[in-house]
């Protein structure tokens, strides 16, 4: 593919200043060579991004500073291989860290997981030449990849000739894709609406055209507006997944059952940040109410501090408990991730769609459960943090808001009702664009 980029026609808003976090591009120049290394990294990122989070978000700017912290971390390359510079982590790792950024920052902790996501398409639904050339390109050149993926809009309408492949279409949600260096597209042959086709392209192009209309009640710094795609091309050798010569899906690597991975690997993608932003609140809830809570002293068994009365004892208890059950079910899960892409990675085609089923209802598992406990606990704190907890300049409301917005992607009662299926009827999940 080509890597030379051309101006974007469209007018961004104004954008966080890269130069502020311009210092640790040097102090981060080595990157973690081990586990523990990239999580410590991960949570530095999200110390940084801790301090004014309340207020980035509130002024809504696009995050190209944010993203800027991402690259000097290296965090964009964790799961890269190693040959090219990138940290040689398995998705387990991938997981813990989207979870660990996402509790400074929900919105950061969000394109974070979208970039890996999108970063590894090709290791899913292309072939292998693929799959190391887009590794390749991604990781010795530091590059943010967003995507326009979202299937509940129309799919972008592809036509075609000998040599190329061509994108047009709308879509109303491209996560992360305005500040991005690349992107993913997808879509159906216009002639043949069955068969559909990822391919990774520069997004600095005239025909991307991003309207910059994100501004919803959370996860406002994640650029997740609409786009306008016109004559976007990629040559027939980046179609992932597909047979130059015969312009046909390759039986080999889109026939099998290992391309249906990418759902429920993105499905975890969007539970850790749930899970981190979550941890986040309580983290952020037990500051204020050891500094800033007052007793209540009309309750007959009155205490001096806050921290002595039995209900924000309890309360906090049970929302530490419910979080650990979710994060050992949610890294029970990534354990089961790197199981699977470590024995199948290299032999595809042997994948069966039973282990895929069985990691399919694991994941959604964990979807109903950081839904439901993240919805509970960042709203649950302000009854142990106080009316003053409620102050716009406190941002403590910013946790909710972002689990708010996210766990409406797609709605968790499905997730219920699949599970039901799978307990009473031992039913798998039919590999569908959500499950």
């Amino acid at each position: 593919m080509a890597t030379s980029l051309v101006p974007v026609i469209s007018q961004a808003p104004s954008a966080t200043d890269p130069a502020v976090y311009a210092e640790y591009e040097s102090k981060w120049a080595t990157y973690p060579t081990d586990v523990q290394g990239w999580l410590e990294r991960a949570r530095d990122v999200a110390s940084i991004l801790s301090v004014d989070a309340a207020a980035r978000e509130k002024a809504n700017k696009s995050p190209r500073a944010e993203v800027a912290l991402l690259k000097h971390s290296g965090l964009l390359k964790v799961l890269g291989p190693r040959n090219y510079g990138g940290g040689g982590q398995p998705w387990s790792v991938g997981y813990k860290v989207i979870r660990e950024v996402a509790k400074g920052d929900g919105s950061i902790g969000m394109l974070l997981g979208y970039h890996l996501l999108w970063s590894r398409t090709a290791h899913v639904v292309g072939n292998d030449e693929q799959a190391e050339r887009f590794q390749k390109l991604i990781i010795e050149n530091n590059y943010y990849v967003g995507g326009a993926v979202n299937p509940r809009d129309n799919d972008l309408k592809i036509t075609y000739d000998d040599a190329n492949i061509t994108y047009n279409g709308f879509k109303n949600f491209t996560t992360g894709a305005a500040v991005s260096d690349l992107i993913v597209l997808e879509g159906a042959i216009h002639d043949r609406p069955e068969e559909h086709i990822f391919a990774i392209v520069p997004t600095a192009q005239a025909g991307i055209q991003f309207h910059y209309n994100w501004d919803n009640v959370g996860l406002r710094l994640t650029e997740s507006g609409s786009a306008k795609i016109e004559g976007i091309s990629a040559p027939w050798a980046d179609a992932l997944g597909w047979d130059v010569a015969t312009k046909k899906p390759d039986p080999a690597v889109l026939g099998i059952a290992f391309p249906a991975l990418l759902l429920p690997t993105i499905q975890l993608v969007f539970s850790n940040f749930y899970l981190g932003i979550a941890l986040g609140a309580l983290d952020f809830a037990k500051k204020y109410t050891t500094t800033n809570t007052r007793a209540w002293p009309y309750g007959g068994d009155n205490k001096d501090k806050a921290t002595d009365e039995f209900y924000i004892l309890s309360t906090y208890g049970n929302f530490f408990a419910h979080l650990r059950a979710a994060e050992a079910l949610t890294d029970q899960a990534g354990a089961e991730a790197d199981r699977i892409y470590g024995k199948y990675q290299d032999n595809r085609a042997a994948f069966p769609l039973e282990e895929r089923g069985e990691w399919a209802e694991l994941v959604a598992s964990v979807k109903v459960v950081t839904t439901d406990v993240g919805l509970r606990v960042t709203a649950g704190v302000f009854e142990v943090t106080g009316s003053r907890a409620t102050a716009s300049k406190v941002g403590l409301d910013r946790f909710w808001r972002d689990i708010r917005t996210h766990t409406l992607h797609d709605p968790v009662a499905y997730k219920n009702r699949e599970l039901g299926r799978y307990v009473l009827l031992g039913e798998h999940p039919e590999p569908t664009w959500y499950t």
